[in-house]
């Protein structure tokens, strides 16, 4: 019995580079007649005119579904869309910039055979610029703190091959602000990377704007973990620790070596300085857990499907 492919892959502004994806993935799959094979492409309220040229492939080519989100929920609740609606054995997600090669596929599913359950394109040399390096940098670290990982020098990506019973597990999560790292690492440590070559952006530039790093970074820090309000603790100690030793120096110069001295003004406000910053980042960490906590009981959608296009016709308004 042939296995099947379940491509996913978020669209945003990539109307003229898209169906370039396609068409390879398309072409290289059809080299391998032992593989069945679907392309999803969720539309992620892109501006641009993306979605008519979906929905037109989608409408003419039977391995083409088309999903049309109502408006721009982010890059990993598009994917969430999209793997709501796989029927594959193998899930594979990738750009529609044409930066991960889907030519090399067949080499992450050859390591994904071996016995793991995902596994990333890994890239020895990345075509993004300094700001992407450093968020991609900054988002690894924090996935280490968060989830205990210790010593471990690979790198993930958003190329990446997973088995179904994984995907199948991470949409069990329903509630908004999906973080997809967080989703496999609390159901699975088995886990490979693969070289692949990062190629350059076909056209355009990134969809992530700094905002939009920025709210994925807090995204990944709070999604799965209270460790960023244990910060908070350690924070206490160390500045009750600095204020002791402060208040003993302070006390030992004024008593024996100079009695003359004046109360320092600017260090004072300093230290006033210091603590009023760790209690509002703090106070900024916690409202975040509340306010994601309110967002949840008020069941905010993690997506909402505006339109689903295949050849054999489509549905409307589907709400996650």
């Amino acid at each position: 019995m042939n296995r099947k492919l379940s491509f996913v892959i978020p669209c945003y502004r990539s109307e003229n580079t898209v169906m370039t994806v396609v068409d390879e993935i398309e072409n290289t799959v059809s080299q391998r007649p032992e593989y069945e094979y679907e392309i999803i492409l969720v539309n992620d309220g892109s501006p641009d005119n993306v979605w008519n040229v979906i929905s037109e492939r989608a409408k003419a080519d039977g391995k083409v579904i088309g999903i049309n989100l109502s408006k721009n929920f982010g890059q990993h609740s598009a994917l969430m869309a999209g793997y709501n609606n796989v029927s594959g054995d193998i899930v594979v997600s990738l750009d529609d910039d044409g930066q991960t090669p889907a030519c090399d596929v067949f080499k992450l599913i050859d390591e994904l055979d071996k016995g793991y359950d995902i596994v990333y394109a890994q890239y020895p040399e990345t075509r993004q610029s300094w700001f992407r390096r450093l968020g991609s940098n900054f988002t690894k670290k924090i996935t280490e703190y968060l989830f205990d990982i210790k010593g471990d020098n690979r790198k993930g990506s958003s190329y990446f091959v997973a088995k179904r019973y994984l995907v199948d597990e991470m949409v069990k999560y329903k509630n908004a602000y999906p973080y997809l790292a967080g989703l496999v690492l609390r159901s699975t440590r088995n886990i490979s990377v693969v070289d692949i070559e990062h190629r350059n952006r076909i056209e355009g530039q990134s969809g992530y704007s700094i905002n939009k790093l920025l709210a994925l970074w807090l995204n990944g820090f709070t999604a799965f973990s209270i460790k960023p309000l244990k910060l908070g603790t350690y924070c206490g100690f160390f500045l009750a620790a600095l204020g002791f030793v402060y208040a003993m120096v302070t006390v030992i110069r004024k008593l024996f070596i100079t009695p003359m001295m004046e109360a320092g003004w600017s260090s004072i406000i300093s230290i006033m300085l210091v603590i009023g910053g760790v209690v509002l980042i703090m106070l900024g960490l916690m409202g975040e857990y509340i306010g994601r906590i309110y967002i949840c009981i008020n069941k905010s959608p993690q997506y909402v499907i505006k339109d689903f296009v295949t050849k054999m016709g489509g549905k409307n308004e589907t709400v996650k």
